[in-house]
């Protein structure tokens, strides 16, 4: 199993998701396309990508102009049947990539949030993993339209498109299902003043949000990150078979 990371930040862990991975004995490729590495071609050398979260806008073609190869790229991978993941920004570029329209500023949030599976949530195989309705962590202010040929598996009042599936296991998830209590660390460690200007008091009161949802949502994104790579595997016993 050889799956594609895409990292879009200087910035970036796996958390959950590298946690799966690990366990499924996967080789892991990085691509580091903000600090100049080239974008794969195509897909043929993969058997998955997954597209991480970034600063970046999904349509900031001007300052970010790997963006447009990036999308194909996804939209490669998922017309050729292998596994596809898209967190928050991956998720964005994962829209744009199948035609949907990107909207810039129009859903803020931060912090751990409630999402809800839709009826289609609660019987997908990936999304399924996750209760009903579960916190998870939030950090993004784009949101986007369900791209044509979409199923919208979980919402929530701020983003309508909270999570959504192409095909077989094609995902896109708004939400940083990956952000365990030890990758929120993380960015608290580095990104302070920011976080405080996003959601003054946040920092002050960190300790008593996690303590609250972190475990709950530590839970639910590693069970969301073993049913997505379980979609890689199937994939895979289909081709030998």
């Amino acid at each position: 199993m050889r799956v594609l990371v895409v990292e879009n930040d200087k910035v970036t862990l796996l958390g959950q998701i590298g946690v799966a991975l690990a366990e499924a004995g996967a080789e892991i490729d990085i691509c580091r396309p903000h600090a100049g590495d080239a974008i794969p071609a195509d897909e043929t050398g993969h058997d998955a990508i997954v597209v991480m979260g970034g600063p970046q806008n999904a349509r900031d073609d001007e300052r970010h102009g790997y963006l447009p190869a990036l999308a194909g790229l996804m939209r490669r991978f998922g017309d050729a049947g292998k596994s596809v993941l898209g967190v928050c920004l991956g998720s964005q570029l994962l829209a744009r990539a199948y035609g949907a329209e990107n909207r810039i500023g129009a859903a803020p949030e931060f912090g751990w949030c409630t999402v809800a599976l839709t009826a289609d949530g609660a019987g997908d195989p990936v999304l399924s993993a996750a209760s009903g309705s579960f916190p998870i962590f939030q950090w993004h202010s784009d949101t986007f339209t369900l791209p044509e040929g979409a199923v919208r598996l979980a919402t929530n009042p701020a983003a309508e498109n909270q999570a959504f599936r192409i095909g077989r296991a094609v995902y896109g998830t708004q939400f940083h299902f990956e952000a365990s209590r030890d990758v929120v660390d993380g960015w608290v460690e580095t990104f302070p003043k920011l976080i405080e200007t996003l959601q003054p008091g946040w920092l002050a009161q960190r300790a008593a949000f996690a303590a609250e949802s972190g475990p709950s949502a530590d839970a639910t994104g590693l069970a969301i990150a073993r049913a997505w790579v379980a979609t890689i595997a199937a994939a895979e016993t289909r081709r030998v078979a």
